[in-house]
């Protein structure tokens, strides 16, 4: 029983990332704001019916989280910001009021470089969706977005 439990775990799993990858598409630009300032914009386009929790979404559902891979060549100047409509509503399935984002939402996460060189801000992004009906399994998309130069 165990040796059958295992692959239909796997393909379960693959199957609930794929469908959370479905719902969100990631894009990844940066800005140069001044010499050594930048800008790195992570673009959330969220399909028709679903939404994207925010990065403060309250209790119950799993917050939009960042986590930066370290890079000696950039510091990172304060916290991600949102950027987008938010809506706060009262959600029956967590008994509390959540923050979430539909259609699209702009995280925005200043950076200072070090020195000056071409260099990438990467690591990942996790996140959750759901609509009226459903949650998906958490997600987790890696990043690498081009700095500096």
């Amino acid at each position: 029983m165990k040796k059958f439990l295992f692959p239909v775990f796997i393909i379960f799993s693959f199957s609930a990332f794929s469908q959370s990858s479905k719902q969100v598409k990631w894009t990844y630009t940066s800005k140069k704001i001044n010499d050594k300032i930048y800008e790195v914009h992570f673009t959330a386009s969220i399909n028709n019916n679903w939404h994207l929790y925010s990065q403060s979404a309250g209790d119950g559902p799993l917050s939009t989280e960042f986590t930066f891979t370290k890079n000696p060549l950039i510091a990172l100047n304060g916290k991600t910001k949102e950027s987008g409509k938010i809506k706060k509503v009262w959600e029956e399935a967590f008994k509390s009021e959540v923050r979430y984002y539909e259609n699209a939402v702009d995280f925005v996460q200043t950076v200072n470089l070090k020195a000056n060189a071409k260099t990438n801000l990467a690591g990942k992004v996790e996140f959750m969706v759901c609509n009226d009906h459903e949650c998906l399994p958490p997600s987790q998309v890696d990043f690498s977005v081009k700095v500096g130069g």
